[in-house]
């Protein structure tokens, strides 16, 4: 049975565009580094967890994959689950590709002398402190730059509305 029948013209084409665009995207933009740049990259990557933050990528892409296969024919979910676990776990070595872009973006925006200034920094004491911290960190700030945000909406539609109220009694008199 063709997969066609399983799914929705859209499901097919979203997925063949998004397929597309990740893999043009490495292709696009090939520069080579030296070993030592990509290593002190590697460094840096791996005392800030920079990785860490894709590790969820193909559980949810197996559970996605898994749902919409489970949809599409309830009566064979045992057979997807079994062949989306198998296919999942025969992908997971190429984890390894995905760390070599996160590598060559950092090489790309650093040269190596920097980039190994910022693994010594990170392997510092405060590095480390700023490494555990930064996802806290910055979801704090955006915490606090919503409530910011929030505050001062309020405050100018009070504001705009008090003007205008202010300028219409001003027109009537």
């Amino acid at each position: 049975m063709k997969l066609k029948h399983f799914f929705p013209k859209g499901a097919l084409l979203g997925a063949s565009m998004v397929a597309a665009g990740l893999s043009a995207g490495p292709l696009m933009a090939q520069e080579t580094f030296s070993d030592s740049h990509l290593a002190a990259a590697r460094s840096v990557v791996q005392a800030t967890k920079g990785l860490t933050t894709f590790d969820d990528i193909l559980p949810l892409l197996a559970e996605q994959t898994r749902t919409l296969f489970i949809q599409a024919d309830p009566s064979r979910t045992e057979e997807v689950v079994e062949v989306t676990t198998d296919v999942a776990l025969a992908l997971a070595p190429r984890r390894a590709e995905l760390n070599q872009l996160v590598y060559e973006v950092w090489a790309r925006r650093f040269t190596e002398e920097e980039l190994n200034q910022l693994a010594e920094f990170y392997q510092s004491p405060l590095g480390t402190k700023l490494a555990e911290n930064g996802p806290t960190l910055t979801a704090l700030a955006i915490g606090a730059a919503r409530q910011w945000q929030d505050t001062i909406s309020t405050e100018m539609v009070s504001r705009v509305r008090e003007e205008l109220d202010n300028r219409a009694q001003g027109g009537q008199q």
